[in-house]
C-alpha cells in the first residue's frame, strides 16, 4: 500500500513539474493544471467505484491537489491566452471573468471542506465527488469547448 501512494505521489509531482517547464505559455500551464484534476478526479472515482482500495493518502492528495489547483487556476487566463496551444477554453471565461473566479473558488472551497471532513471510506469517497464533479460540470459546460 505504500508503494501506491509513493507512486501516486510521484504522479502528482510529475505533473505539476511539466507545469514548470512549460510556465511562459499559461494555455500550457491551464492545461497541465486540468490534468491534475483529471488525475486526483480519476484517482477518486475509482475509490468511489470501488476499482480501487480505499487509500486516505490518496483521498488526502487528491483533494489537495483540487483545492490548490482551483485557487492558482483562474490566474492563468491573460488576456491574449485566448487562442493557441489547442486550447479548449472558450472565449465566455473572458467575458464573464467574475463567474469564471467564483467557480474555480467554489471547487476549491468545496475539496476543502471535504478534505476537513476527511472522507473515511468507500460511501464517502462517492458522496464527496458528487458534490465537486457538480463544480467541474457547471464550469465545463459553460467555458470549456466541447471535443
Amino acid at each position: 500500500m505504500r508503494f501506491r501512494t509513493l507512486a501516486a505521489a510521484a504522479a502528482l509531482a510529475a505533473l505539476g513539474a511539466g507545469a514548470v517547464v512549460a510556465a511562459d505559455e499559461p494555455q500550457v500551464v491551464r492545461q497541465e493544471m486540468m490534468k491534475k484534476v483529471g488525475g486526483a478526479m480519476g484517482a477518486l472515482a475509482g475509490i468511489a467505484k470501488g476499482e480501487k482500495p480505499y487509500d486516505a493518502e490518496i483521498v488526502k492528495a487528491s483533494l489537495t491537489t483540487m483545492s490548490e489547483v482551483a485557487k492558482a487556476f483562474p490566474d492563468q487566463f491573460p488576456a491574449g491566452s485566448e487562442a493557441g496551444y489547442e486550447t479548449e477554453a472558450k472565449a465566455e471565461i473572458w467575458e464573464k471573468m467574475d463567474d469564471f473566479k467564483a467557480k474555480s473558488a467554489k471547487l476549491g472551497t468545496d475539496a476543502e471542506t471535504v478534505l476537513a471532513g476527511m472522507p473515511a471510506d468507500q460511501a464517502a469517497v462517492g458522496a464527496a465527488l458528487k458534490t465537486i464533479g457538480s463544480n467541474c460540470g457547471g464550469c465545463h459546460e459553460v467555458y470549456r469547448v466541447k471535443k
